[in-house]
Order: C-alpha cells, then structure tokens, then sequence
C-alpha cells in the first residue's frame, strides 16, 4: 500500500503522471479506444515529454474524441471528417518544435480520409499517427468500415464482402519510416511501439486493432477481443531503451537487433522464434501477406527507416517557428511584389 504523505513519482522533466491525464471518457465502458488512451498516457510520460509541447490532432469520429481524455496541457485540435493530416501539416509548419500526435479512426483515415492519409505518407510529416482500428463506423451505428476484413459478419448478420485495407501495407509502400501494429490490450508491446515512435524524425504510423464493444465484438467478427487474441501473431517481442536511461540487458547470442534512430535512441528488437530484419521493406510486406492468408493478424515494429528527410527539411524551414517571425521577416517588400505582379501580366 502507498504512503499518502508520499509524493507522486515524477519523470525526467518533473512531472507525475497525473499530469498526462485528461478528461473523463464519454465512449462505451469497455472500448478498446480507452485502452490505447492509457498506452499513450504512459508512454508520454515514461519516456519524458513536456505535455506543453504536444499538439494532438484528430478528424471526426469515437477515434477522434479520445485526444480529450490524455494530456490536458497540450494543444488539441478537432479538425472535418478525414482532414486532421492537412491541420497537422499547416501546424507544424508554423512550428515544427511541437510533438504532433494524430488520433484517427479507420473510417477517417481508410475512407473519406484516405487521400489526405497517403499525402501526409509521402510528404513524411512529422508526426506519430495512430489509426484507432475497430472496423466498423461506430458513430453511424456500426457499418463495415474500409477496413473490415472479407468474410466478417454484423451483430444483423450481414457479410462483409469487400477486402479489406491494409494501411500499413499502404504506409511501408509509400515510405513511410515507421510502420507499426499493436493491439489494445497489449500495452507491453503498445508502449514501447509508441516511445519508439516518440523517437522517430519524420511520420510514425501505428495501426492499433481496438474493438468496438457496441457494435463489433461479438462471435463472426474479426475484430472482437476474443478474435484477435486468438489470431493474433507477435512478429517479435519489443522492448524500447532510450537514451537517457542506463541500459542493462541480458540476450542470448544473436537474439537481438539494435536499430540506432535519428536522435541517438535506440530501439531493441528480442527475437522469440525468427531472425527478423525491420529494415527490410520486402521482407515487411511479405510478412504480412503471409499472416493474412492464414487469417491472423500479425503486430509489431513491420518497418524503420531514418535516412528519409521529413517535410519540413524537404522545405528547408528555418530553424525558428515560423509563427514566431516578425513580419518585416516574412512580408515580401513592395518592389519583390511588384517584381512579381509584372511578372504575371
């Protein structure tokens, strides 16, 4: 038992975990989305980050109410339905010294979202993107979402016949440079999926399998608790070591590989049964081929790859927050505008 006269244990910034929390939850008692608030929670301030630094974003959905119920210090901002990569490009380009965190769901990202999710890939945003993945639309009463797996049923009974999306297939594709996937009720292999993320220069995407209690946890569907736990296939078990810590591990042989990231951190991959290579892009994709044909779901760290510039070194930003420049610094003078409009005649 604790000692009240205690005090709280903090983090390497000073602050206790009661400071990453937000409000109460208003979703169903149960949903997995709840459960990766508390993934995100941890992992924020295990690995130390000030929550006055963070900007949280999402669209429109139950995915994109759950960046009230974490960090109430933090910056937040609902965006349109499918639009909360276009927010996040605009906000960290007028400053790109803020920790973005994207919340999404699998409608607003794999439906009306998709064309702003594979811009926001190919344009490595800096950011950590989490896409809340129950398979269904729970706000319109729990329709197939895009990324519904073939052959799932409703509570009604209906089959879903169309395959489903695999966005990480699509972000290893499209170069993104962290590709991860975890399941809700797994936070040993959650929180370290996200402090690597934390870690990444350039657009971190995990795809979170989260079932929805309501409309999409009952027997036939393949996102249920009881489905993905029995399917579920660890592609390795992760453990993150970052830098500021000591670091103290005891591997056989052979059975680890250290992935050195952009900022000096490091993560460490165990390996249970396979030799696995997490830079190997064929390899990633060919591994989750083979976990779909066999009906399983596969998770972990699928891709890293840190030589890619993110957007904002693309664009060559000057190191200071563009929304902190003077306007003698950022408004063109009259001859240039001039220059410009004679230009144009």
């Amino acid at each position: 038992m604790s000692n009240p006269n205690e005090a709280p244990k903090s983090n390497r910034v000073g602050l206790t975990f009661q400071d990453y929390r937000g409000k109460e939850s208003t979703l169903c008692t149960g949903c997995g989305h709840d459960a990766i608030t508390s993934h995100i929670i941890r992992a924020f301030f295990e690995y130390g980050v000030d929550p006055r630094r963070v900007i949280k974003l999402s669209g429109i959905g139950c995915s994109s109410k759950t960046p009230t119920y974490f960090m109430a210090r933090s910056f937040g901002f609902n965006a349109v339905h499918g639009r909360m990569p276009s927010v996040a490009t605009g906000a960290l380009l007028a400053n790109h010294h803020l920790k973005a965190v994207g919340i999404s769901g699998d409608g607003d990202t794999a439906s009306i979202g998709m064309g702003q999710f594979v811009h926001a890939l190919r344009r490595n945003i800096p950011m950590i993107y989490i896409m809340e993945n129950n398979g269904v639309y729970g706000l319109t009463k729990g329709q197939f979402s895009a990324t519904a797996d073939a052959g799932s049923k409703l509570k009604t009974g209906v089959v879903n016949e169309l395959p489903a999306i695999d966005c990480c297939v699509l972000a290893i594709e499209l170069g993104c440079g962290y590709v991860a996937r975890s399941f809700a009720g797994d936070p040993k292999q959650l929180v370290p999926l996200l402090k690597g993320a934390l870690s990444h220069k350039g657009m971190a995407f995990l795809d979170v399998l989260s079932p929805c209690v309501t409309f999409n946890n009952h027997e036939g569907s393949s996102k249920s608790y009881k489905h993905l736990k029995d399917t579920e296939e660890l592609l390795h078990e992760v453990g993150f070591v970052p830098f500021y810590e000591p670091i103290s591990a005891d591997y056989p042989e052979g059975s680890v590989q250290v992935i050195e990231l952009h900022d000096g951190s490091r993560l460490t991959l165990g390996k249970l049964e396979r030799e696995y290579n997490p830079t190997d892009k064929m390899e990633a994709l060919r591994r989750i081929q083979e976990a779909r044909d066999r009906d399983e779901f596969l998770t972990g760290l699928f891709y890293v790859d840190t030589r890619q510039p993110d957007f904002t070194e693309r664009l060559n930003v000057v190191d200071e927050p563009l929304a902190t420049l003077a306007p003698e610094r950022t408004r063109p003078a009259r001859d240039v505008l001039r220059k410009i409009m004679d230009g144009l005649k």
